[in-house]
């Protein structure tokens, strides 16, 4: 009772809503936002597949694939891909689950095989390890503040100082 009374003599009572408002506030923020992207696989339709299947019956069970594969000797290579990504409030989003059907076609558009991996399966592949260097991208936002404020300064400048400064 006596830390109630000490609360409401610290905390106005109008301002106890806009406490509980911004708490609620900040407590919403922290929730995950779930996001589900790609393809929606109907439950049980990969069990439907099996080898020797026409390509126009694997589409009619499983639908479009989200992308495709073709080599001109072998055949083509259909891919369902499922991704969900948790975010929360301002952090970078991760990916907390993906499901890839993988199913191989020969030449003649029949099934020679299919899988199904999920995000264990797979590996992080550097597509592009190479970067461009671009002048003044090593440095940190205070060297470059720094190097101008150097630059600018009376006989750093060349003739006649930095700025401000009459050329003589």
């Amino acid at each position: 009772m006596q830390r109630l009374v000490m609360a409401k003599k610290f905390i106005p009572s109008g301002s106890m809503w806009l406490v509980a408002g911004a708490f609620a506030t900040l407590l919403a923020a922290c929730s995950p936002e779930i996001n589900h992207r790609g393809y929606y696989a109907r439950p049980g339709a990969f069990s439907q597949i099996s080898e020797g299947m026409a390509k126009s019956e694997v589409e009619g069970i499983l639908g479009s694939p989200s992308t495709t594969a073709s080599v001109n000797f072998q055949g083509d290579s259909y891919y369902y891909i499922t991704s969900t990504t948790e975010s929360r409030a301002f952090l970078k989003p991760v990916e907390t689950k993906r499901e890839v059907i993988a199913i191989r076609f020969d030449k003649s558009d029949q099934v020679t095989s299919f899988a199904q991996y999920g995000l264990e399966d797979g590996r992080i592949v550097n597509m592009n390890d190479r970067t461009t260097p671009v002048a003044g991208g090593e440095l940190t936002i205070l060297q470059d503040i720094f190097r101008g404020i150097l630059r600018s300064s009376p006989g750093v400048g060349g003739p006649g100082g930095g700025i401000g400064l009459p050329k003589t």
